[in-house]
């Protein structure tokens, strides 16, 4: 048996550490196209601008806020005619992946600045891309890693703490995914059964989120950089990438997808539906009663959703529930990885269970 894992190429995280990206991208490139968020542009464009001040050249460009087919081949075309030979991405995960996206059309290395520490998609080869209307697209594999991924803790806690929050959403869900995926033999990311090594980085991911997201949460609301703060900036970047990627995916994430039919939930963070599917996943897996209680548990505990009111959606018919249980189970979803059996109707049953036991404890608060 062959075993694949996929690593970026450097990790760069710290307090203040925007303050080496110069350095970090000069070994890839001279001529960046800067792919950048609302947000910076609006908050932190001087702070980017200062750090890229000993480049020769770069083009700072704003993100319309969808990794879509349309935005993409819009930035290709602008990397084109500036004749770039390196993207920096600096913002969200849409961002972060639509950067990859335009790395990958033109064959060229990809720095990585995450702002916000609410999903795993800045260390990983995948872009996940979306319609146009913010519904669920597709998986885009990619030919490598983003070569330098670098993470200022600082800026991190600049952002509301919700970020953070949905990041240790995505998170959490991690090893649940990759434990399934290994007794199963799965298939990664790549395509083959991950090693022992991300299995083990992704039950470390969970110990990180239990014993430290709590208050990593009240750091961020504080904007302080503590060591917790830095373990689960960490944990939802590094870890849950490496976890994810080449321990595998399975129920949550396709729950996650199948989700995002409702156009109730597009206002709503990737990682806070996932925790949603991870709920359902529980119940889908035959977790026992002590497991079911340490995930809603700590959902509660960090403000995550815990029930379909929480990501917009009420009072859905059977008919509208069954259609994101399908779409959770569309071929080629991550969910087949389960070591169970996979139906709609089952999953559907799951999901409103799940509610249910969201709803019921949101009432003994």
């Amino acid at each position: 048996m062959i075993t694949t894992s996929i690593f970026p190429g450097r990790y760069v995280q710290g307090d203040e550490a925007l303050g080496v990206l110069a350095e970090e991208v000069a070994h890839h490139g001279n001529k960046a196209l800067v792919l950048a968020d609302k947000f910076i542009m609006e908050h932190q464009r001087s702070a980017i601008e200062s750090a890229l001040s000993d480049m020769n050249d770069a083009l700072l460009e704003p993100f319309s806020g969808e990794c879509c087919d349309d935005e993409i081949q819009r930035l290709v075309a602008r990397f084109s005619a500036r004749q770039c030979n390196v993207v920096i991405g600096v913002g969200g995960g849409k961002t972060l992946d639509t950067a990859k996206m335009v790395a990958f059309e033109h064959k060229c290395p990809v720095v990585l600045v995450p702002t916000i520490a609410s999903t795993d998609a800045p260390c990983s080869a995948l872009s996940v891309i979306y319609n146009n209307d913010g519904s669920f697209c597709r998986y885009q594999i990619l030919e490598h890693n983003p070569n330098v991924v670098l993470v200022d803790t600082r800026m991190i806690t600049q952002a509301p703490a919700r970020f953070l929050v949905a990041g240790m959403g995505d998170a959490f869900a991690t090893w649940f995914e990759a434990e399934d995926c290994r007794i199963k033999r799965g298939a990664n990311m790549t395509g083959r059964v991950g090693p022992m090594s991300a299995y083990a980085l992704a039950h470390l991911c969970h110990e990180t989120l239990l014993e430290f997201g709590a208050h990593a949460k009240l750091a961020c609301e504080n904007q302080v950089v503590i060591p917790a703060l830095e373990h689960i900036v960490e944990a939802n970047t590094l870890l849950s990438g490496l976890g994810f990627e080449s321990g595998g995916l399975a129920a949550a994430h396709a729950i996650h997808n199948g989700l995002t039919v409702n156009p109730n939930t597009h206002a709503f963070y990737h990682g806070e539906k996932v925790a949603i599917g991870l709920q359902a996943m529980m119940f889908l897996t035959d977790r026992p009663s002590a497991m079911i209680d340490t995930v809603f548990d700590f959902c509660e505990q960090i403000a995550l959703p815990v029930c379909l009111a929480d990501i917009g959606i009420h009072a859905l018919s059977e008919t509208e529930l069954m259609a994101i249980a399908e779409a959770a189970c569309a071929q080629g979803e991550t969910i087949h990885n389960e070591p169970y059996e996979v139906t709609a109707r089952r999953v559907m049953d799951c999901i409103k269970m799940a509610d249910a036991e969201g709803t019921r404890r949101k009432r003994l608060q």
